[in-house]
Protein backbone atom coordinates (compact mmCIF):
# COMPACT_ATOMS: atom_id res chain seq x y z
CA UNK A 1 0.00 0.00 0.00
CA UNK A 2 1.39 3.51 -0.96
CA UNK A 3 1.94 5.22 2.31
CA UNK A 4 1.67 8.86 1.36
CA UNK A 5 1.68 12.03 3.87
CA UNK A 6 -1.70 13.74 3.36
CA UNK A 7 -2.91 16.43 4.78
CA UNK A 8 -6.25 16.17 6.89
CA UNK A 9 -8.38 19.93 6.78
CA UNK A 10 -11.07 18.44 8.19
CA UNK A 11 -10.44 17.70 11.92
CA UNK A 12 -13.53 17.28 14.24
CA UNK A 13 -16.10 17.01 11.28
CA UNK A 14 -18.95 14.42 12.14
CA UNK A 15 -19.50 13.94 7.93
CA UNK A 16 -16.11 12.73 7.58
CA UNK A 17 -12.68 13.79 6.36
CA UNK A 18 -10.96 15.33 3.86
CA UNK A 19 -7.69 14.67 3.08
CA UNK A 20 -4.97 16.92 0.39
CA UNK A 21 -2.19 15.33 -1.16
CA UNK A 22 1.34 17.18 -1.29
CA UNK A 23 1.05 17.00 -4.98
CA UNK A 24 -2.13 19.05 -5.39
CA UNK A 25 -0.78 21.94 -3.41
CA UNK A 26 2.49 21.46 -5.68
CA UNK A 27 -0.08 21.96 -8.50
CA UNK A 28 -1.97 24.95 -7.44
CA UNK A 29 1.38 26.59 -6.26
CA UNK A 30 2.81 26.39 -9.53
CA UNK A 31 -0.06 27.54 -11.51
CA UNK A 32 -0.41 30.45 -8.51
CA UNK A 33 3.66 31.23 -9.37
CA UNK A 34 3.44 30.96 -13.16
CA UNK A 35 0.65 33.71 -13.60
CA UNK A 36 2.99 36.26 -11.60
CA UNK A 37 4.24 38.62 -14.25
CA UNK A 38 8.04 38.72 -14.56
CA UNK A 39 8.47 34.92 -14.11
CA UNK A 40 9.34 33.63 -17.16
CA UNK A 41 9.27 29.58 -16.60
CA UNK A 42 9.55 27.51 -13.56
CA UNK A 43 12.66 25.15 -13.35
CA UNK A 44 11.83 21.28 -13.00
CA UNK A 45 14.17 18.45 -12.81
CA UNK A 46 15.02 16.03 -15.75
CA UNK A 47 11.97 13.63 -15.42
CA UNK A 48 9.76 16.47 -15.71
CA UNK A 49 11.63 18.30 -18.45
CA UNK A 50 11.08 14.58 -19.94
CA UNK A 51 7.69 14.11 -19.89
CA UNK A 52 6.78 17.93 -20.86
CA UNK A 53 8.80 16.35 -24.29
CA UNK A 54 6.26 13.89 -24.23
CA UNK A 55 3.00 16.04 -23.97
CA UNK A 56 1.94 16.40 -20.96
CA UNK A 57 2.25 19.43 -19.09
CA UNK A 58 3.41 19.48 -15.72
CA UNK A 59 2.00 22.37 -13.36
CA UNK A 60 3.68 20.88 -10.27
CA UNK A 61 7.00 22.08 -12.06
CA UNK A 62 9.90 23.95 -10.28
CA UNK A 63 8.02 23.53 -6.99
CA UNK A 64 8.71 21.49 -3.43
CA UNK A 65 6.67 21.03 -1.28
CA UNK A 66 7.50 19.98 2.45
CA UNK A 67 5.04 18.97 5.13
CA UNK A 68 6.76 20.32 8.51
CA UNK A 69 5.51 19.57 12.25
CA UNK A 70 5.59 23.10 12.31
CA UNK A 71 3.25 23.48 8.31
CA UNK A 72 4.11 23.45 5.03
CA UNK A 73 7.25 25.03 3.79
CA UNK A 74 6.80 25.65 -0.42
CA UNK A 75 10.22 26.68 -2.39
CA UNK A 76 9.43 27.67 -5.80
CA UNK A 77 12.55 27.20 -8.35
CA UNK A 78 11.93 30.35 -11.62
CA UNK A 79 13.76 31.93 -14.37
CA UNK A 80 12.46 35.71 -14.22
CA UNK A 81 12.04 37.49 -17.24
CA UNK A 82 15.10 40.02 -17.88
CA UNK A 83 14.30 43.86 -16.76
CA UNK A 84 12.02 43.59 -13.69
CA UNK A 85 12.57 44.06 -9.97
CA UNK A 86 13.47 40.99 -8.50
CA UNK A 87 12.36 41.55 -4.99
CA UNK A 88 8.73 43.34 -5.83
CA UNK A 89 8.30 39.75 -8.23
CA UNK A 90 9.27 37.69 -5.62
CA UNK A 91 6.82 39.27 -3.02
CA UNK A 92 4.12 38.71 -5.88
CA UNK A 93 5.19 34.92 -6.10
CA UNK A 94 4.80 34.65 -2.35
CA UNK A 95 1.22 36.61 -1.79
CA UNK A 96 -0.49 34.78 -5.02
CA UNK A 97 0.64 31.40 -3.89
CA UNK A 98 -0.54 32.11 -0.38
CA UNK A 99 -3.56 33.64 -1.58
CA UNK A 100 -4.43 30.63 -4.10
CA UNK A 101 -4.02 27.83 -1.67
CA UNK A 102 -5.74 29.80 1.08
CA UNK A 103 -8.52 29.92 -1.00
CA UNK A 104 -8.74 26.41 -2.54
CA UNK A 105 -7.44 24.77 0.83
CA UNK A 106 -7.60 26.91 3.56
CA UNK A 107 -4.26 25.86 4.19
CA UNK A 108 -1.85 28.02 6.44
CA UNK A 109 1.43 28.11 4.96
CA UNK A 110 4.26 28.81 7.03
CA UNK A 111 7.50 29.86 4.52
CA UNK A 112 7.06 30.41 0.69
CA UNK A 113 10.69 30.62 -0.40
CA UNK A 114 11.78 32.16 -3.60
CA UNK A 115 14.59 30.37 -5.61
CA UNK A 116 16.06 32.63 -8.19
CA UNK A 117 17.57 30.23 -10.57
CA UNK A 118 17.40 32.02 -13.97
CA UNK A 119 17.10 35.32 -16.04
CA UNK A 120 15.46 34.98 -19.31
CA UNK A 121 17.15 37.84 -21.85
CA UNK A 122 14.83 36.98 -24.59
CA UNK A 123 11.33 37.53 -25.07
CA UNK A 124 9.15 34.54 -25.63
CA UNK A 125 8.53 35.71 -29.36
CA UNK A 126 11.97 35.71 -29.84
CA UNK A 127 12.44 32.00 -28.88
CA UNK A 128 9.52 30.99 -30.70
CA UNK A 129 10.59 32.28 -33.86
CA UNK A 130 14.25 30.63 -33.26
CA UNK A 131 12.12 27.35 -33.03
CA UNK A 132 9.75 27.49 -35.13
Amino acid sequence: MDERQLLNVTEGSTLGNVEIAPEVIEVIAGIAVSEVTGVASMRGNFATGVVERLGKKSHGKGVKVELDKDGILIDAYVVMDYGISIPETAQKIQDNTRQALKNMTALEIKEINVHIVGVQTESKEEIEAEEG
